[in-house]
């Protein structure tokens, strides 16, 4: 079952200090990770998404290597690379994986300007292990899919750091 938990962090730093030691323990095999975004609010008002994969950069190398291959065989490589890269370009830019953009987006408008929030997808976790392992950063939970007694203890833990500190 997965489940969302979005953690609110003063600074883009520190959820980025959280989403590494998360892929961390993912290659430790306490937590499967099924996406790690973390969106920053500007001082304009305008919501950045940092994203782990570009969808983007990914369908355009795919495109490319794809639009080559066919160019070889209809003896033009060049400019099969370059549409292939270009088609992969735009199917990767229309490509949503894993949390929803637009969901985040919204979201994250309710930031105060400077702050980040660290959306997490886990498709599984030893929940007392990864616990203990980001419970040091601090934070606050804005949102997660958790049932409200996994929820609490999430709230418990890192309002305790945040109070530490």
């Amino acid at each position: 079952m997965s489940a969302l938990v979005v953690i609110v962090y003063p600074a883009e730093a520190k959820a980025e200090e959280v989403r590494q030691r998360l892929f961390a323990l993912q290659k430790e095999y306490l937590i499967n990770i099924g996406d790690a975004v973390i969106a920053t609010k500007t001082e304009a008002g305008n919501v950045k998404l940092n994203q782990v994969m570009n969808t983007t950069v990914a369908g355009a190398v795919s495109g490319s290597f794809w639009g080559l291959l066919i160019g070889v065989i209809f003896l033009n490589p060049v400019i099969g690379a370059a549409i292939g890269a270009a088609s992969g370009a735009l199917g990767g830019a229309l490509t949503d994986v894993g949390i929803n953009d637009a969901f985040m987006k919204d979201l994250s408008a309710s930031l105060q300007p400077g702050n980040a929030a660290l959306f997490v997808l886990a498709h599984g976790m030893t929940a007392d292990k990864v616990l203990d392992a980001i419970k040091g950063f601090g934070g606050v939970v804005l949102k997660t899919s958790l049932d409200e007694t996994k929820e609490q203890i999430l709230r418990d833990a890192l309002s305790q750091a945040a109070a530490a500190a």
